[in-house]
């Protein structure tokens, strides 16, 4: 491999001759060889964005000269349409604050401006992270990302499933089913009242995506170091708060107490609290939906799940609900992430959480994969089941608890005793009743109707 020799505050370093990144990144490139883990490349481009908003104020506050400020801003441009991802090859497992990341991204800004303007050399630390610190930048860049993760990747396919479930919602109203609770049969229902759950489960999580990612709105810019802004030019702030919004495009907030958006990931945290919940919801759809297409005849077979690959490699003609498998690891995985983001948010110390490179890598992976597994879910399961009718309408002939109807005319007592006789006879509770003459045929119709 041919290197170039660079220089930083420690002496020379041999560099990659192919890279545009600077000596700080191939030490941690050289030092830091755990696993395949990435910063992701959202984070990145988070943290450019960054770089770019504050070239922007530091030169409205002559921090930078102007031409520097807008070298800075074509490399972040570039570096956001995805034409330099190669540039950013550090781990995950590096140190906790993202330092060396954030020198990645400013020596990447410096490289590529002198390429573009050798008269106009730009300094990584004196230019690019002019008025910034690790300890501000990239847990900013965390809130932007996050913030678009969950906005523009995860709403938009969770209103795809929440869409899917209406239409199926719609396509079981007049279906009449046996309810069940304790995992065991309980009074009817109604096929799209039990489908309204899942629908409003979904739009309830929704909600809650849409207000904790609210909290990432604030975010640590021009805090600096620990908090106080130090380094920062005068009126910082007053500029940042025009500026942030017009870089980014979302409503950024950076007037805010700095020491906890340094030292706190509270925020994050309800965040991805959101994202744990929406889970938790998934989940328990998932194993409903693939209870309600077991069989097809052994099981309960309400719902005819679409058949979309061979489910065994002994068994011919097997098919599994494979959508729901998945749907369930996925948030299975999520749980994970989220005990992983609670310790590491609660590790904090003093003025610094030095856990952030995880955070950020689990928050984005969690992401990916609730909007992916939903996506795929949406398309391959539920936009493609059929209910079985004659399977819900002999489960609700079966069904001992329609006793439930006729205690307001027979009384509890009664009613337990004709259960149990059915039970023993394996007969209709309607057999029983018209048998002893509790009730008329007319009279149980009307018990027994769906109100």
């Amino acid at each position: 491999m041919e290197t170039r020799i660079e220089y930083d505050s420690m002496g020379p370093v041999e560099v990659d001759a192919r890279r545009i990144y600077g000596p700080q990144t191939q030490r941690s490139f050289n030092n830091f060889k755990i696993g395949d883990h990435r910063i992701p490349i959202e984070q990145i481009k988070a943290l450019a964005l960054v770089k770019k908003a504050c070239a922007l104020t530091n030169a409205k506050c002559g921090a930078v000269t102007e031409e520097k400020a807008k070298l800075i801003a074509q490399v972040v441009d570039e570096i956001v349409d995805g034409k330099w991802d190669d540039e950013f090859p550090l781990t995950v497992f590096q140190t906790g604050s993202g330092t060396q990341t954030n020198m990645n991204v400013n020596e990447v800004i410096a490289h590529r401006a002198k390429q573009l303007d050798e008269s106009n050399p730009l300094h990584p630390n004196d230019d690019v992270n002019r008025g910034q610190s690790t300890n501000d930048t990239f847990p900013t860049a965390m809130h932007i990302c996050a913030y678009f993760e969950i906005t523009k990747r995860v709403i938009p396919a969770l209103d795809g499933l929440i869409q899917s479930f209406e239409k199926l919602q719609e396509k079981g109203k007049g279906l009449q089913k046996v309810g069940r609770t304790h995992l065991q049969d309980a009074t009817f229902i109604m096929v799209d009242q039990e489908i309204s759950a899942f629908v409003d489960g979904l739009k309830t999580a929704k909600a809650m995506l849409v207000q904790n990612a609210d909290y990432l709105l604030d975010v640590a810019l021009g805090g600096t170091a620990v908090g106080t802004g130090v380094n920062t030019p005068k009126g910082y702030l007053d500029v940042m708060e025009t500026v942030l919004p017009e870089v980014t495009g979302a409503p950024f907030r950076v007037k805010n107490n700095k020491f906890q958006g340094l030292s706190l990931k509270d925020a994050f945290m309800m965040a991805h609290g959101a994202l744990n919940t929406l889970a938790t919801t998934l989940f328990k759809i998932a194993n409903d939906v693939r209870f309600l297409g077991s069989g097809p005849r052994c099981g309960y077979g309400e719902w005819h799940l679409p058949e979309n690959e061979p489910g065994s490699s002994i068994m011919p003609g097997k098919v599994n609900p494979t959508q729901c498998e998945a749907l369930a690891m996925v948030c299975a995985q999520v749980f994970g992430h989220n005990t992983t983001m609670t310790l590491c948010a609660g590790s904090g110390a003093f003025q610094l959480n030095v856990y952030m490179p995880i955070m950020i890598y689990d928050f984005v992976e969690s992401c990916h994969l609730l909007s992916d597994a939903m996506n795929s879910f949406t398309t391959h399961c539920i936009d493609g089941v059929e209910f079985v009718p004659e399977k819900l309408n002999f489960f609700v002939e079966q069904s001992l608890m329609i006793a439930t109807s006729l205690t307001p005319y027979i009384g509890y007592d009664k009613s337990a005793k004709v259960v149990k006789e059915a039970y023993k006879r394996g007969c209709s509770i309607k057999e029983i009743i018209l048998e002893e003459k509790l009730m008329t045929e007319d009279e149980f119709a009307e018990a027994v109707r769906m109100k």
